[in-house]
């Protein structure tokens, strides 16, 4: 279907902490999801979509994104490329203490395309306060990634992580799609559609009967 979107991508803190720093992205491969983020900037660049600059910011004395460190700054494949706005962060979500949403707003965009780091973390914060300031909402899922955490409440692996977080997704917050789909998405004009709360879980009632028949 095609309308009149007015996109935006914004690129979340890709910076060299999760290449060569202490939360080294694992699932999916992090030099696959790199390239498929440069991709998506200049797919978005040709086409006219602006493209928004995340950094995360923290204290010198940080074991990550220390200020002023190598691993602080943003990665070589992505810092070489343009963007149109440039947004510095302290929180997970790259609205809160920033002026991404009075931007957005003053470029009349509707709909925002989320890829970068971290999955569960700052792309889902910044999804959810997206979509909760009534915006169109695209998760690029191949061009962002995630890692492993063991904590009091158990383990679970990058993988398990980023799959569940993109059918959480999927189920309510944004419409999940894979770069080659996007790219078709911005030729076309079209927008991509995201599923619902209860469609979602009775196919996942009738998936878990069958499993146990």
């Amino acid at each position: 279907m095609s309308n009149n979107v007015k996109r935006a991508l914004i690129v979340i803190d890709v910076q060299n902490e999760y290449f060569s720093g202490n939360l080294q992205i694992e699932f999916p491969d992090r030099h696959v999801s790199l390239a498929n983020i440069a991709r998506a900037m200049d797919a978005a660049q040709a086409a006219g979509i602006p493209v928004i600059m995340v950094q995360q910011f923290a204290p010198s004395q940080s074991p990550v994104f220390a200020e002023g460190s190598h691993d602080w700054e943003m990665h070589e494949h992505i810092k070489t490329r343009q963007w149109q706005h440039k947004i510095n962060k302290k929180l997970p979500s790259a609205f809160a203490g920033t002026d991404l949403a009075d931007w957005l707003a003053a470029n009349y965009i509707d709909t925002l395309c989320v890829c970068g780091y971290m999955t569960h973390n700052c792309v889902d914060s910044t999804i959810k306060h997206a979509f909760h300031s009534g915006l169109q909402v695209e998760y690029l899922h191949d061009a962002s990634g995630t890692l492993s955490y063991a904590n009091k409440s158990g383990y679970a692996s990058a993988e398990e992580i980023h799959r569940t977080f993109s059918i959480v997704m999927q189920a309510r917050f944004a419409a999940v799609v894979s770069t080659a789909e996007w790219l078709q998405l911005i030729q076309d004009n079209g927008s991509a559609e995201r599923d619902n709360i209860y469609q979602s879980s009775q196919r996942g009632k009738q998936m878990k009967a069958s499993k146990a028949a």
